[in-house]
This record gives C-alpha cells, sequence and structure tokens, in this order.
C-alpha cells in the first residue's frame, strides 16, 4: 500500500510540474488517504503483534 502511496505522490509532483492543477490536487488527495489508511493498518498490525508476543 506505500507503494501505491508515493505512485500518488509522484503523479502528484508531475503534474503540478507540468501545470495540471487538477489532476495534481487529486493525485495528492489520493495519495494522503492511502497514506492514512496505511497508518491505521500498520499500527493495528503493530498492537496485535504486541498483544500476541506478550503471550
Amino acid at each position: 500500500m506505500l507503494r501505491w502511496v508515493l505512485i500518488f505522490l509522484v503523479i502528484a509532483i508531475v503534474a503540478a510540474v507540468f501545470g495540471f492543477g487538477g489532476i495534481a490536487e487529486g493525485a495528492a488527495s489520493i495519495a494522503q488517504v492511502l497514506f492514512y489508511i496505511f497508518l491505521v493498518l500498520f499500527l493495528i498490525s503493530l498492537i496485535a503483534g504486541g498483544v500476541r508476543g506478550w503471550r
């Protein structure tokens, strides 16, 4: 999932450089949403791994 975040971030940067503001804004917002989803899933897996490791 982090790979998709980086892909959309690169698309947003390239689109912004070439002047496509709408595409850049859309790609950046998609990258932001995917990053937050990745962050939540990462924290859940850390907590689950910690709880499982304590038993």
